[in-house]
């Protein structure tokens, strides 16, 4: 799921860095393998949304959706045994939506969130780096804890929102169990092992934890946002690279408030939010391997629409607030990731 190359730490002219950081921005890079991941993801998370529109309890959306999460690990390994990869990564998603859960039994949770977050960002780290995961860094299981952590529930919500995130985890695993059985004669899955980079867990850790501090402490009602922002640079490695993401990140999320502002204007019955987010699902998965700024301009949209199916807000305000969160985050991000570049230059 990286669409940057891994650009080096900006030797040369500052003409010359900004000459390729112009070119890796706009560069679009091939995808081989990613139609199987699009359609396995839309389709787990299509099932889910129904299942929950059916039951009328569509304000459980977004643990569903962080379960459907596990069908994108390790999803262009070869088939046979990448279940096991899925079910590694349904668990981690299953445990970070609980964590951020029980955050949200407490009414210190826009606080208490922020070393939660740190923790689950240290530990993404450190777990991408050492199983060599695809899509690498610490984003989704700080996007899950973060978010979860936001929507006030009780300790009986706690359950409910676990098992809603693990039914779906669990059918994004027996859709790649399928694919296999189904498809797959190749070589089994050889399990890669990495060397963890302890520098840049912790770049990661001060990214989120002061992301999350300044957009507590100036009041700004989607912290979680400003913490993913932050996450989302240390995807890649390099500093040329890291800041490629970061811009792509503000520009796509530009270019998808638009398309968000467009859906959000109509007035469409949740079975067709459900099919118009599992299509934006397929979509992102499509483009994210090619260009990471295209695959943000259906991320926005869709990540919007999940908002407004669980607990609706005004429009403005929360295009609004996706724009200046995302904004800072990655502001803090790339800050964090030049510092780390200055101490291991150092």
């Amino acid at each position: 799921m990286t669409a940057v190359r891994h650009g080096g730490d900006g030797l040369g002219s500052e003409g010359s860095r900004l000459e390729r950081l112009v070119q890796e921005s706009v560069r679009v890079s091939p995808a081989p393998g990613s139609l199987s991941p699009a359609l396995r993801a839309s389709l787990t998370l299509l099932v889910g949304l129904l299942a929950l529109a059916a039951t009328g309890h569509m304000e459980l959306a977004a643990y569903a959706c962080f379960g459907t999460f596990a069908s994108i690990y390790g999803g262009r390994q070869p088939l046979r045994g990448r279940w096991r990869t899925q079910a590694a990564a349904g668990t981690m998603m299953s445990v970070a939506v609980l964590c951020g859960a029980l955050v949200a039994t407490s009414p210190h949770r826009a606080w208490l969130v922020i070393p939660v977050a740190a923790v689950w960002a240290a530990a993404g780290s450190m777990l991408s780096d050492r199983f060599v995961l695809r899509p690498p860094g610490p984003m989704f299981p700080v996007f899950a804890v973060a978010t979860c952590a936001a929507l006030p529930v009780t300790l009986t919500g706690v359950s409910v929102a676990v098992g809603v995130a693990a039914a779906a985890a669990v059918l994004a695993v027996l859709l790649g169990v399928l694919e296999e059985r189904l498809l797959g004669d190749g070589r089994p899955v050889e399990a890669g092992r990495g060397e963890v980079r302890l520098d840049h867990a912790t770049a990661v850790v001060v990214a989120v934890v002061l992301a999350g501090t300044v957009s507590t402490g100036l009041g700004l009602s989607h912290t979680y946002w400003a913490m993913v922002a932050a996450a989302v640079p240390f995807g890649v490695t390099g500093l040329l690279a890291q800041t490629t993401r970061g811009l792509q990140r503000v520009v796509g999320t530009l270019v998808g408030l638009v398309v968000a502002a467009v859906l959000l204007s109509i007035s469409l019955p949740a079975l067709v939010i459900a099919v118009v987010v599992a299509a934006l699902q397929a979509i992102t998965e499509l483009l994210v391997g090619r260009h990471y700024g295209l695959a943000l301009v259906a991320i926005t949209p869709l990540s919007l629409l999940m908002v407004q199916l669980g607990h609706p807000q005004p429009v403005d305000a929360l295009l609004w607030s996706r724009l200046t969160e995302t904004f800072l985050g990655v502001v803090v991000g790339l800050a964090a990731a030049f510092v780390l570049r200055e101490v291991r230059r150092r």
